[in-house]
């Protein structure tokens, strides 16, 4: 399965991190569109220059782990296409363009089912996706679990429990499976 990760997906660092784990594990091929990677660095710069600094260095760190990741758009596909909100439209044109089966958003609301349907695509939440990954592979999902907690651990000084961290991360459902 190919799924195309949404900007609100990609930042915040722990759902990165548990859904490229997930997709490490060959779960599923993940795609993104240099114009999402843009959108993460633009939201991060909130942050302050280190913010910037570091999403920079995430995003090459990114590319260079998944180089067949970063979708082409096709000519011609986001002319053609509506959404509820506009800037979303270049989104839904990297799925189409990367021949992908799913959207993995947080935006429900600006990408209605029978829109994506329409293209072939599926809308999935991260948490969604992550349980039902771990419905397949408890013992995979768990290691990728495991991983993201010790690097938060480690990152953040301060020492996390499973459930709280992906609870934080609004990740409840793969929160309560994984603790």
């Amino acid at each position: 399965m190919k799924a195309l990760l949404d900007t609100c997906v990609l930042y915040p660092t722990v759902m990165r991190e548990m859904l490229l784990g997930a997709a490490s594990l060959g779960h599923f091929t993940p795609l993104w569109s240099e114009r999402i990677l843009g959108e993460w660095e633009r939201a991060a710069i909130k942050l302050g220059p280190e913010g910037a600094a570091q999403a920079k260095a995430e995003i090459a760190l990114l590319r260079a782990a998944w180089p067949r990741a970063e979708v082409r758009l096709k000519p011609g596909v986001t002319s053609r296409l509506w959404l509820p909100d506009e800037n979303d439209i270049h989104v839904l044109s990297a799925a189409i363009s990367g021949n992908a089966d799913g959207l993995v958003t947080m935006n429900i609301k600006d990408f209605p089912r029978n829109l994506l349907t329409e293209e072939g695509l599926e809308r999935l939440g991260p948490d969604q996706l992550l349980y039902e990954l771990w419905l397949k592979d408890r013992d995979g999902l768990q290691t990728v679990g495991t991983k993201v907690l010790a690097q938060a651990n480690r990152l953040s000084g301060q020492s996390w429990e499973m459930r709280a961290l992906l609870k934080k991360a609004r990740l409840p459902r793969i929160a309560k499976a994984l603790a």
